[in-house]
């Protein structure tokens, strides 16, 4: 290198040593560059020449060591990465995302080579270009996928954000990943709805308050059967009362049309954003809702805060919106209809300017009694 005199001497060396003195002076010399401040064009062409000589002709262990050495320099050409990913081994996913810069070139030569875990972890970086998203997108590989999702530096719009949201409803992992995120739309997760623990499945619900939503498929059969909304919630609070689950199961596949097998999970689902979704699909107000709720929900730990949320949600949520989540768990509809400006969600009111009468909700309080009422004749 100019100016720097070992490098020098290393070239001279590099003819009358063996193997053992070329690995020597390949650590020796990746670590001084590494060291360095910011090599000029020439010094970086100089060493860059200098490493091309010496990696071919070292032992691999040396070969590994002295690319991990030099993977930490923040002064890397297009040339000198390339070195560094060739010769790095198993330690080559920790260097493609913690590399404090890598060029496009090097990134779209990672995604063409199509190896799996090497592009995963790139996809794990935040200076990732259009070009090298597009490319990466384009591979077929959950693995990859799972990594994008976790990405908070990717925005997720446009077709970056349909080609998540469908890779959602095939992997439970992408929907996880997706559904902890602030700057995704939750309603997209719809179709992964039961691959969601309690709490995500109450985000994908509140993601269709105050919104519009394409008019449902299932909208005009519930329509019809609204009319007995009344005898619905009775039955359903007489067969949860009794833990009669396997005929809620039965009744649930007659009046909504989903496969008996998903009908006995929300039968069975003691938590209720479930079987929420369908008696808001029917009409059902808070007050009839929340007596429902009440009887199939679990009774070992407090619930006022769960059905403080229900209550809201039925004020919020209209009857549209959750007869289209209903038709989105029975595969009927785009969800990515959703991200049109028609059915963007309304502005939201500010959390400092609490709604008049939000502190006391007198649906929740009768909700409240009634629990302790059901709690209290069980321990009797």
């Amino acid at each position: 290198m100019i100016g720097f005199q070992p490098y020098e001497t290393f070239q001279l060396l590099i003819e009358t040593g063996g193997i053992d003195r070329t690995n020597t002076l390949l650590v020796a010399a990746c670590d001084a560059y590494a060291r360095r401040g910011k090599p000029t064009r020439a010094e970086m062409e100089q060493f860059a020449a200098l490493a091309q000589r010496l990696f071919p002709t070292a032992a691999p262990s040396a070969r590994a060591k002295a690319a991990a050495t030099l993977g930490r320099s923040e002064s890397l050409s297009p040339e000198l990465e390339t070195l560094v990913i060739t010769h790095l081994g198993d330690d080559l996913a920790d260097f493609l995302v913690s590399a404090p810069r890598l060029s496009e070139a090097t990134m779209l030569k990672i995604v063409s080579a199509k190896d799996v875990p090497a592009a995963a972890a790139l996809a794990r970086r935040g200076d990732l270009t259009n070009v090298v998203l597009a490319k990466l997108f384009q591979l077929n590989s959950r693995k990859v996928y799972r990594a994008l999702a976790t990405n908070t530096s990717i925005a997720p719009r446009g077709p970056y954000l349909g080609a998540l949201a469908r890779s959602a409803q095939m992997d439970h992992q992408v929907a996880w990943s997706l559904a902890a995120r602030d700057d995704f739309d939750c309603a997209l997760l719809a179709p992964a709805f039961f691959d969601l623990n309690e709490t995500d499945r109450i985000k994908v619900i509140k993601a269709f308050a105050r919104r519009n939503t394409p008019v449902a498929p299932i909208k005009k059969t519930l329509e019809q059967l609204a009319v007995a909304t009344a005898e619905l919630t009775r039955a359903l609070m007489k067969l949860f009362a009794e833990n009669r689950r396997p005929e809620v199961t039965r009744l649930l596949h007659q009046i909504t049309g989903l496969d008996e097998v998903r009908c006995g999970q929300i039968a069975h689902d003691s938590s209720g954003a479930a079987l929420f979704v369908i008696l808001r699909a029917f009409g059902c107000s808070a007050y009839d809702g929340l007596k429902v709720l009440i009887h199939a929900t679990s009774h070992d730990e407090d619930r006022s805060k769960s059905l403080s949320a229900f209550s809201s949600m039925f004020e919020t949520v209209s009857v549209d919106a959750t007869a289209y989540l209903m038709s989105a768990w029975r595969g009927e509809v785009n969800l990515l209809d959703l991200v049109k400006p028609e059915y963007r969600p309304f502005t939201e009111e500010s959390r400092r300017t609490p709604l008049v009468g939000r502190e006391r909700n007198p649906v929740v309080d009768q909700a409240i009694e009634a629990l302790a009422r059901i709690g209290a004749k069980r321990a009797g």
